[in-house]
């Protein structure tokens, strides 16, 4: 008899045990699924006491860590009077937060961005522009601002750096675990988890929407990657910046037209549309779609209505950081799309391109933005001038330095980046009130008050944490990727708590220069190496995955740190996020920032620098060309010396090189009747009183609020008005000037003799011309004298201009005349233009109509 075969395989059957916190602690599931808490210390502390030991090794994310708190914990929690009564009054504090968002302030906005830098648990950002959306987002919800951000969620978000035992950079893409994160499915009436459909090539893609607080602001994600869709475009949102052109023009698809449709969903008005860079450009489209087809709009009236709304801000003068498309690939996404827009093809390549009949031009998301958006600018004083020069070929007739391309210079969110060491500081000494009026000048004089041995402890507390953390990160990450012991303990051995400690830490693009402090080797080492004033320069940040020279820059630096004579002296810290980068902007005594010039749009890491203490040494480019100051830091100038790329290097190195061993390393290492120097806490006084102050993210929006947003606000209420009448006699006037322009000219001229004859200073130059108008009401077209200096043979330097009077006018004819007067004496060159204008126009540029006469 045969024995019956027993089944001995292992069965098993799945059971959810779902988190459920105690009555008493259900406040911690509210408080972490707010981003409110990652800038309020009371949340933050409250939700680090829940498991103190798993907070740096789940990411500083206290929704992981609440999934997996151990009953044992709870129960010393429910034990603990002093706790709960903490978790109380942040819960009460936190619900007050939210309940004053009912008396929300200003023009509804709505806020595009690729990339959103909220927290490093949550992985949709991959440096500075997604660092200050999110700065941006968090500001508002402080000022009560009513604002929604609109991006996507990428489900491997932007590689997680690791570096391999050659110092080569490791690409990690771990998938996020959407359960993890602060943020919940936006239903739709019927409950139903709400999906947007965007029209692609036979096809159509649909985005699931999500919704993350970011304290009172509501920010959508747009997620493809549900079953809906073919694997081809579930892919869309996996990586932020990856794949190739088609890749990006569709992610920017789904983020424009998609982000708009998601709104109108949602039954949410915006009356100001704010793109932040122009991956988000089509955004205009698609409501030139709804105004059209949904309110029966015209598209030039359309047009008018979309730009009087509209702002663009750019961020970068850097070619790369601009998205360009090629027609044959535009008319394969968007071909069906602007056929129902009922606009013709070359209409629409003419928003994007200098000349729609050209198929060799590639189409710009950028100049897509400038003509949708009635507002454009840059985000630092210098960087509004070089946009100028970038999007002259936008506006022919023109010089650039006339364009109404202007600037908000950035700035960076003080609770999120500031040290609570020095945080505790200011409110004992400048009073709690002054986080509200934190870009008042005046209440940050009270920092020189405050006495030195107070502001050198917190710098030595700063740096002490910052150090203890690079010693215990270097001994994991050398283990991790197998290092020899005698060198993970000899680099650890090295790093000197007394050591003047400089940090540099960004994005590793090549015109970042992160190498120029290794162009001459024997001078740095001397630098590095002298025994009484040790000095320590850390690096950190990630070059992008097809960035093969940044990657080959990080690999540099990691050999040069190797070297027997650098070791413990140069430090490369893998991993870059938002946690390292506030220890390293708080802990470290020098922030070292070196790009080409002008290719520094605005940067902000030297910024959240400067609020906590930390001295800049940067090339006057950015916003540093407008911060610096002397006596709070040193820099480079601003002008470069030679076309010649490797003597610039040189050049700049050697002034680095000069400054840090005759000034800086010397200062720091002076020890007066206390035992330190003096002179470096007065230079520490003057970052934080007089540099740090100025470049806010308050200081950032309220600019934002009083040049751009109430100017919009007003001139787009002002088109609206009686079912838009004024938006439509603006349309018809311009198809009228347009139409006719070609015919108006110059009749008669009498100018003084320039050509045999010099001007008197002191004499009137004296102008009358007479022009046929051409059937375009005379009050409405503008002539002005324009005088130049001639710099090169290309460029010329305006200096002035006076606008002509109306001294004579009739059904064909108009005259205008003047008398102007030099105030300087001196060769110009000069000439007479005539352009359009109407009351409802915001700056001449929004008709680019112009004649030299």
């Amino acid at each position: 008899m045969v024995d019956q075969i027993q089944d001995s395989s292992i069965k098993l059957k799945r059971i959810f045990i779902e988190s459920k916190l105690p009555e008493q602690l259900a406040p911690l599931q509210d408080l972490a699924h707010n981003l409110w808490w990652s800038w309020n210390r009371d949340a933050m502390e409250l939700l680090m006491e829940v498991d103190p030991d798993k907070w740096e090794a789940f990411h500083y994310n206290p929704i992981a860590i609440i999934d997996q708190l151990p009953v044992e914990r709870a129960r010393q929690l429910l034990a603990d009077p002093s706790y709960l009564e903490k978790l109380a009054q942040v819960s009460r504090m936190f619900q007050d937060y939210l309940d004053a968002k009912s008396k929300a302030s200003g023009p509804r906005v709505a806020y595009f961005s690729m990339e959103f830098g909220l927290h490093s648990s949550i992985r949709i950002y991959s440096g500075g522009l997604g660092v200050l959306a999110g700065d941006y987002l968090k500001e508002a919800s402080d000022c009560n601002i009513d604002m929604t951000g609109i991006g996507l969620l990428y489900r491997y978000g932007y590689f997680q750096q690791t570096i391999s035992l050659h110092g080569d950079q490791i690409n990690n893409f771990p998938p996020q675990e959407y359960t993890k994160l602060p943020m919940t499915p936006v239903r739709d009436k019927s409950g139903e988890w709400l999906k947007i459909g965007i029209d692609f090539p036979g096809r159509t893609v649909y985005a699931k929407a999500w919704m993350l607080p970011v304290g009172r602001i509501p920010l959508y994600l747009l997620d493809t990657d549900i079953p809906e869709n073919s694997w081809e475009d579930r892919m869309l949102t996996h990586q932020l910046y990856g794949g190739d052109t088609e890749h990006r023009l569709k992610q920017e698809m789904v983020l424009g037209i998609g982000g708009i449709r998601l709104l109108a969903a949602l039954g949410e008005e915006p009356e100001i549309f704010h793109c932040n860079e122009g991956h988000a450009a089509f955004m205009g489209i698609e409501r030139l779609r709804q105004l059209m087809h949904q309110r029966g709009q015209s598209y030039p009236v359309a047009l008018e209505l979309v730009r009087a709304s509209s702002l663009f801000t750019t961020h970068t003068p850097v070619p790369a950081g601009h998205d360009y498309f090629s027609d044959d690939l535009l008319r394969t996404y968007l071909s069906a799309y602007v056929a129902h827009l009922g606009i013709g093809w070359d209409t629409f390549l003419a928003l994007g391109k200098i000349n729609p009949y050209d198929g060799h031009e590639l189409f710009s998301m950028s100049h897509l933005a400038i003509r949708l958006c009635q507002e454009v600018n840059g985000v630092s004083r210098l960087h509004g001038k070089v946009s100028q020069q970038m999007f002259k070929v936008l506006y022919p007739g023109y010089n650039y330095q006339e364009l109404h391309i202007g600037y908000v210079t950035n700035g960076v969110h003080y609770p999120t980046w500031i040290a609570h060491d020095w945080h505790t500081l200011f409110i004992r000494h400048l009073g709690r009130e002054f986080i509200q009026d934190q870009s008042n000048l005046a209440r940050w004089e009270g920092v020189k008050a405050i006495p030195e041995k107070e502001i050198r402890t917190v710098r030595q507390q700063l740096k002490k944490r910052l150090l203890d953390y690079v010693r215990n990160k270097l001994r994991q990450d050398m283990t991790k990727r197998g290092d020899k012991p005698s060198a993970i303990f000899e680099t650890i051995e090295k790093i000197r708590p007394d050591a003047l400690v400089i940090g540099f830490a960004r994005r590793f693009a090549t015109y970042k220069r992160a190498h120029l402090l290794f162009n001459n080797l024997e001078r740095l080492k001397e630098l590095l190496n002298t025994v009484n004033r040790p000095v320590l320069v850390l690096y950190a940040g990630k070059a992008h995955p097809a960035d093969h020279p940044g990657q080959a820059l990080i690999r540099e630096i990691i050999h040069i740190s190797r070297m027997p004579e650098f070791v413990g002296k140069i430090i490369f810290l893998e991993g870059y996020n938002m946690e390292l980068a506030k220890l390293l902007v708080q802990g470290v005594d020098i922030w070292l920032n070196t790009p080409t010039r002008p290719k520094e749009a605005s940067g902000t890491s030297g910024m959240k620098a400067a609020l906590n203490g930390v001295l800049n040494l940067s090339v006057l480019d950015g916003w540093w060309a407008e911060g610096y100051l002397a006596n709070a830091g040193w820099a480079l100038p601003l002008e470069a010396s030679y076309t010649d790329a490797t003597l610039q290097d040189e050049l700049d190195a050697e002034t680095i090189y000069n400054l840090l061993e005759t000034e800086i390393i010397p200062m720091y290492f002076e020890n007066g009747e206390e035992g330190y120097s003096s002179r470096w806490i007065n230079l520490i006084r003057n970052t934080i009183s007089k540099v740090g102050p100025r470049f806010t993210m308050k200081r950032m929006l309220d600019d934002y609020r009083e040049h751009y947003y109430a100017r919009l606000h007003k001139r787009s209420a002002a088109l609206q008005k009686n079912n838009f009448t004024s938006a439509n006699e603006v349309a018809v006037w311009k198809a009228l000037c347009r139409e006719r322009w070609d015919g108006v000219h110059a009749v008669e001229k009498e100018v003084f003799d320039t050509d045999n004859y010099s001007l008197n200073f002191g004499e009137s130059f004296k102008v009358r011309i007479k022009v046929a108008h051409n059937g375009i009401p005379p009050q409405q077209l503008g002539l002005e004298a324009v005088f130049f200096k001639r710099i090169s043979e290309t460029e010329l330097d305006l200096r002035f201009h006076r606008d002509l009077k109306v001294v004579d006018k009739n059904d064909h004819y108009v005259t205008f005349a003047g008398e102007i007067l030099p105030q300087i004496s001196g060769v110009y060159e000069y000439g007479f233009r005539l352009y359009p204008k109407h009351e409802l126009m915001p700056h001449k540029q929004d008709l680019c109509l112009v004649k030299w006469l």
